[in-house]
């Protein structure tokens, strides 16, 4: 068995809205393992997350959540003061909107992984996080996040399987965080490629000052809004040889 067999390629997809269509999803879905579909918060309306789900049960991609803060303007990417209790409520509101189209296709829920500004913020804060963790407990499903941050922390203490994932068309800054771009850019399938077989040699990623830095890690992610995204994940396979 090849040893990188079980890092999987996940996407974050079905974030059109309406008219509206963004996104590689279609070219992707034939390169990737895992799809988190947006559940109608930061982007993803019922017509999205219903071919979403459909297109993926062709192509045979597990399906996980990706809930955003209720900021369809902002792409969910401006942050918002929240109790962990309102974390809990939107988490579980948008995962319960895209288990119904799941239920349709007969496709299971696999995970739950916060979408933008929220990533970032139950990253730093374990109380937040908390709010995060009931949910993916009462689904029985892990959680994707960044390893070593608080997703991690949390899920862990509360039995919640936690997946660790490695970023290759952001840039993580000094501390581990990931440097948000609010318009996605090309990612040079090369850079992304060699950042994939440095870390499977010695666990090293290098942030954008040049710190070193390591990330474990289960998965990695290609988002699918990055314009080059198809040519990207099939760089990221061939690193992996999976």
């Amino acid at each position: 068995m090849n040893r990188n067999s079980n890092i999987t390629v996940n996407s974050d997809m079905g974030e059109s809205l309406g008219i509206h269509s963004f996104g590689n999803d279609e070219a992707l879905m034939r390169l990737i393992d895992v799809a988190n579909v947006a559940c109608g918060f930061h982007s993803g309306d019922p017509d999205a997350m219903d071919a979403t789900a459909a297109l993926a049960r062709e192509h045979g991609v597990r399906v996980g959540a990706h809930p955003g803060l209720p900021d369809l303007v902002g792409f969910g990417r401006r942050e918002m003061k929240l109790t962990p209790d309102e974390v809990e409520s939107i988490i579980r509101y948008q995962v319960g909107a895209l288990v119904g189209f799941l239920h349709k296709y007969d496709l299971p829920l696999n995970h739950i992984k916060p979408h933008g500004s929220l990533y970032g913020m139950l990253a730093r804060d374990e109380a937040l996080m908390q709010g995060a963790a009931k949910v993916a407990k009462s689904y029985g499903v892990p959680i994707f996040g960044l390893a070593g941050s608080a997703h991690q922390i949390v899920a862990e203490r509360e039995g919640v399987e936690f997946v660790g994932e490695l970023y290759v068309d952001l840039d993580y800054n000094a501390e581990g965080g990931l440097i948000i771009l609010r318009r996605p850019e090309n990612t040079d399938p090369q850079k992304a490629s060699t950042r994939v077989r440095r870390v499977l040699e010695d666990g090293k990623v290098l942030a954008n000052d040049g710190t070193v830095l390591d990330i474990p890690f289960g998965t990695v992610c290609v988002h699918s809004d990055t314009p080059n995204s198809p040519a990207v994940a099939q760089a990221v396979r061939e690193a992996l040889g999976n």
